[in-house]
């Protein structure tokens, strides 16, 4: 209404003049930028990669969503008619971005090819950022004036520019980047080992053909089993078929689901809205919500009996029926949609799993419990995902911003499978 319109004048007339940098144009970097514009404030998008889209740019070619088509979607911005599957490919969902940053002015904001290297806030003494019971002092997102942020951004020649900001928006994603590498004891690492080690995220980057080249006629062994690890054991599987088995190293079973319905009924009715909300512990609850979730216990333990009671038919056959509840796994995000003929690579032979709570590496390949002979491999390919904590502390240059940046040790950190 015409009341609001000088106050709205006023808001967007001080956003001009503030300084906004985000870090990342993935999915939360294209979103908070179309946001900033609409409110009058031009932000700098530093982007590393020469894409935008973040995983989604280098993800292989038979990565798809994981989430059904109309729950992964702007509100203010529909999927192409042309797009109707149910799970979208890495293509469409680049497209659909490319897309949305282009309607909204974004890609005009976005600096690709530059990194930033480190951050830190000046102006403003650690010791009185300490004392601070809200940020800046005020509680407010600009603070008091008297700081600023300083980044370190290195350009594609990789020379190092300093740009300065009063707000900083992170959005570097937590499962690129920093790859969670297991530790071995010594002489039973990948430095005794004949082959080729790499993880998925250099895999990714690779590119498809280049990717497919690496593995045609050679003898893959895949560690781990949630979403990147099954998708390069499909491209192994479709590459060399039944002729070189693609093996997969299982250290823990996770529910492998082909979609979200369980004998023909959507499982979002029970798991995805507010009342499964009320289902869950959570940290800081009071009494009520704690009486409430511990009452619910049995409708708990009702929704996710029936959602395994289907999902694990085809589990059953392969002996990889998980330990843990298909609840649980929901409520952590330890899910995956199976890539296409999945089971049936099982059944085939084109692709063979291991189920080992440790490994260890030997000239001729991979070690795993219970075998006295190696799982004799050209290449190994390591699906067990990201430290997404160190990720967002090695932005900072201080040590303090270091330890504050992630709080408590996260649960969720470290992507494993």
């Amino acid at each position: 209404s015409n009341t609001h319109a000088p106050t709205r004048k006023l808001a967007v007339a001080a956003m001009e003049k503030k300084r906004v940098a985000i870090i990342g144009a993935g999915v939360s970097g294209l979103t908070a930028c179309k946001h900033l514009l609409e409110r009058g404030c031009r932000p700098a998008v530093f982007e590393a990669d020469k894409l935008l889209g973040g995983v989604w740019a280098r993800a292989p070619d038979c990565t798809s969503l994981q989430s059904e088509r109309p729950m992964y979607q702007f509100s203010d911005f529909p999927w192409p008619e042309s797009v109707t599957e149910v799970f979208p490919d890495r293509r469409q969902v680049a497209d659909y971005l490319d897309a949305y940053a282009r309607h909204f002015g974004v890609l005009d904001c976005v600096r690709f090819g530059h990194r930033v290297v480190g951050m830190e806030y000046v102006g403003v003494g650690e010791e009185e950022v300490v004392e601070w019971e809200e940020w800046a002092g005020c509680g407010e997102a600009f603070g008091s004036g008297e700081g600023e942020w300083r980044l370190n951004v290195a350009n594609a020649e990789g020379n190092i520019e300093i740009h300065v900001a009063d707000f900083v928006v992170l959005c570097i994603g937590r499962f690129s980047g920093v790859p969670n590498i297991p530790t071995f004891p010594p002489g039973k690492g990948p430095e005794e080992f004949d082959g080729q080690v790499i993880h998925t995220m250099d895999y990714a980057k690779m590119g498809t053909k280049k990717a497919n080249e690496m593995l045609k006629g050679k003898r893959v062994t895949v560690i781990g089993y949630l979403k990147s690890a099954l998708d390069v054991a499909a491209e192994c599987a479709d590459v060399n078929g039944t002729e070189h088995l693609c093996t997969m190293v299982v250290r823990t079973k996770h529910w492998i689901i082909p979609s979200y319905y369980a004998w023909g009924f959507p499982i979002s009715n029970l798991y995805l809205n507010r009342f499964s909300e009320f289902l869950i512990h959570k940290p800081g609850e009071g009494f009520l919500l704690w009486l409430l979730a511990t009452i619910l216990t049995p409708l708990r333990w009702l929704f996710s009996k029936f959602a395994e009671s289907y999902y694990s038919i085809p589990m059953k056959k392969h002996d990889m029926v998980p330990e843990h509840s298909f609840f649980e796994a929901l409520a952590t995000c330890l899910i995956a949609i199976t890539p296409k003929d999945h089971y049936k690579r099982l059944d085939e032979g084109s692709i063979v799993l291991k189920k080992s709570k440790t490994f260890s590496f030997c000239k001729e390949g991979v070690l795993v419990e219970g075998e006295s002979s190696p799982i004799k491999s050209d290449i190994v390919i390591f699906g067990t995902g990201f430290k997404g904590d160190q990720k967002i502390t090695n932005m900072f240059t201080s040590e303090y911003f270091q330890s504050i940046a992630v709080g408590p040790t996260s649960s969720t950190g470290v992507h494993t499978s």
